[in-house]
C-alpha cells in the first residue's frame, strides 16, 4: 500500500511519494534518528508534485479555509493533478497533519486519510528540508513567505469591529472590581486614621466616598467654624449633618494632630476621593460599551453582571456558544465540583445570583428563577453575538418575561406565550433596524452633499457658477442672465461698442 504526504507551506502545496512506508513504520525510532539527515531522508521521501499559490490574498484564502478545516478549489484540483486515481489494485493513504483537514478531504475527494504513525516524523523532516526539496527555493524566500503570510493570517484573526469588542469589557469589570476592594480598604484605612482626631465624624457621615470627602474639606477640626456650613452643606447634601459636623468638632474627644500627619491624611484623602470618582468614570465606560457590545444582555440583566459572565466565558462567543445549564451554574465551578465528589446537591446558580430578580424570588422559588433567567440569558447572548445590527428590544422583552415569570410564582398569573412576545419584539426589532438605515442613509447623503460643495468650493466652482447676475435697464426692469456660458461674454461687449457708435452718430 503506497502512501503519499500533503505538505502545506506559505508557498503552496506539495506532495510526497514515501518508499517502504511499511517498513518505515516498523523502525519509527530509526526513523526519528534519521530525519535531520538530508541524505537518508532524500532517499526515502521524493516530491511528486508542487503547486505555488499566485498571489497573497489566494494564499491567505487557502490558509483560512484550512484552518476552519474545509477543502479549499486550489488544494483539490492539484490532488487530482498529483495524485493517482484509487482503484481495488491500486490503493494508496495520504499522510497529513490536521486530522480535521484529512476528515474534509476523506468527505469532498473520497481519499483514504491519516495523520497518525510515522506520518508526524515524515512531515517533520520535510518541514526541516523543504527549501532543499524543492528546486529553485531557498530558505530565504521560505522565510519571506512564511512571514508575509503569517503576519496576513494573524491580522486577519484579529480583526474585529472597533466598537464591538469584548475585550475592552473584559478589563474594565476586572478593573472595576478591583477598584472596588482597593477603594474599600482605602476607605477603612482614612476612616482609622483620621478617627485618632476626630471620632465623632465616623457615626454622622457612614459613607465612605462622603467621608474622605469631608475628611479632605475638614482637615483640623479647630479651624471647623459658621463660616464652613456652606461648604459642609455642599459636601453632605443635608444641612442638618453640616451642622452636626460643627458642633461635634467643637465637643470631640479626638486628640491634637500635628501639621505633618494632617497633611499626609489630606492627600491619601484626596487620592480616595479621586479613585472614587474614576470608578464612577469607569462604570459609565462599561455602560456604553455594554450597549455598544451586549445591549440585550445589559437589558435583560444588567451591565455588571452581564459583563462579568462575558469576562467569566472569555468572550462573548464562548457565551453565545454555551447550553443555558453552564451559563446558570457560571462562576460557581468549585461547589458544582465539589457536589460532584460528595454526591450532594449541585448548586442552582452562579454569577447570576447577583442579579436582582433572584434576589426577589422566594427561597423555594429561586433554582425555578435562575434556570428561566440562564435561558433567556443565553438567547440574549447569542442575539447579541451573531446580529448585525445590534438593539436592546429584544432585551427588554426577554427582561419583561422573567418578571412575568415571577409575578406567576408570586400570585399565580399566567403570563403570555413566549410565541407571541417573540413576535412583537421581531417586529419591534426589524423597525428601529429600519430607521436606523434611514438615519444612516440620510447622515451618508448629508456628507455627500458637504463633501461636493467643498470640492466646488475648492475647485473655483462653487457658488459662483450658479449665481445669477441682475441688470437693470433704463426702463427699470429686471434681468437675470446666468454666467454659465463664457462664450457669451465677448457678444455682450461687441452690442455695447455697436450701442456707443451709434450714439456718436447721432
Amino acid at each position: 500500500m503506497a502512501l503519499y504526504v500533503l505538505y502545506e507551506h506559505a508557498a503552496g502545496y506539495a506532495v510526497f511519494g514515501v518508499k517502504e512506508f511499511e517498513e518505515i513504520s516498523m523502525l519509527l525510532p530509526q526513523v526519528e534518528q534519521s530525519v535531520t539527515d538530508l541524505s537518508r531522508f532524500n532517499s526515502i521521501v521524493k516530491l511528486l508534485g508542487f503547486a505555488p499559490f499566485k498571489t497573497a490574498v489566494a494564499a491567505l484564502e487557502n490558509v483560512n479555509a484550512i484552518s476552519e478545516g474545509i477543502v479549499p478549489d486550489d488544494l483539490s484540483v492539484f490532488l487530482d493533478s498529483v495524485l493517482p486515481k484509487a482503484s481495488k489494485s491500486n490503493k494508496f493513504t495520504l499522510g497529513v497533519a490536521d486530522a480535521k483537514l484529512g476528515a474534509a478531504l476523506a468527505e469532498a475527494i473520497g481519499i483514504q486519510c491519516s495523520h497518525i504513525g510515522a506520518i508526524p516524523e515524515i512531515l517533520r523532516g520535510i518541514r526541516h528540508h523543504f527549501p532543499k526539496l524543492v528546486k529553485g527555493f531557498s530558505d530565504k524566500s521560505a522565510g519571506i513567505a512564511q512571514l508575509g503570510l503569517g503576519h496576513s493570517y494573524s491580522r486577519c484573526k484579529v480583526k474585529f469591529n472597533v466598537h464591538r469588542s469584548d475585550n475592552m469589557i473584559i478589563q474594565s469589570i476586572a478593573l472595576l472590581d478591583q477598584l472596588d476592594k482597593d477603594i474599600n480598604t482605602f476607605s477603612m484605612r482614612i476612616r482609622e486614621w483620621y478617627s485618632y482626631h476626630f471620632p465623632e465624624l465616623v457615626k454622622i457621615v457612614p459613607d465612605n466616598y462622603l467621608f474622605a470627602k469631608v475628611a479632605h474639606f475638614v482637615k483640623d477640626r479647630k479651624s471647623l467654624s459658621d463660616q464652613s456650613l456652606e461648604g459642609l452643606e455642599e459636601i453632605v447634601m443635608d444641612s442638618e449633618k453640616a451642622k452636626a459636623i460643627i458642633d461635634a468638632s467643637k465637643m470631640s474627644m479626638g486628640m491634637d494632630i500635628s501639621v505633618i500627619d494632617l497633611l499626609n491624611i489630606e492627600m491619601f484623602a484626596k487620592r480616595v476621593v479621586n479613585l472614587s470618582e474614576y470608578r464612577h468614570q469607569l462604570a459609565e465606560y462599561l455602560h456604553s460599551k455594554m450597549g455598544n457590545v451586549a445591549p440585550n444582555l445589559q437589558a435583560l440583566i444588567g451591565d455588571q453582571v452581564g459583563a462579568r459572565l462575558i469576562s467569566k466565558a472569555g468572550s462573548l462567543t464562548n457565551l453565545a456558544k454555551y447550553p443555558a445549564s453552564t451559563v446558570q451554574i457560571l462562576g460557581a465551578e468549585k461547589a458544582l465540583f465539589r457536589a460532584l465528589k460528595t454526591k450532594s446537591n449541585t448548586p442552582k446558580y452562579g454569577l447570576l445570583f447577583n442579579s436582582t430578580f433572584i434576589g426577589r424570588a422566594n427561597a423555594k422559588n429561586k433554582g425555578r428563577i435562575s434556570r428561566f433567567l440562564a435561558n433567556k440569558c443565553s438567547i440574549a447572548s447569542r442575539i447579541d453575538c451573531f446580529t448585525e445590527a445590534p438593539s436592546n428590544v429584544i432585551g427588554e422583552a426577554l427582561k419583561q418575561q422573567v418578571e412575568d415569570r415571577l409575578k406567576f410564582y408570586e400570585t399565580g398569573e399566567t403570563p403570555r406565550k413566549n410565541l407571541e412576545v417573540m413576535k412583537e419584539a421581531l417586529e419591534a426589532a426589524s423597525q428601529v433596524a429600519a430607521s436606523n438605515q434611514q438615519a444612516s442613509g440620510k447622515k451618508k447623503k448629508k456628507n455627500k452633499k458637504r463633501k461636493h460643495e467643498a470640492e466646488n468650493g475648492e475647485n473655483g466652482n462653487g457658488d459662483a457658477d450658479e449665481t445669477l447676475n441682475e441688470t437693470i435697464n433704463g426702463n427699470g426692469t429686471m434681468e437675470i442672465a446666468e454666467d454659465d456660458d463664457p462664450a457669451d461674454e465677448p457678444k455682450k461687449k461687441k452690442k455695447k461698442k455697436k450701442n456707443k457708435n451709434k450714439d456718436s452718430d447721432a
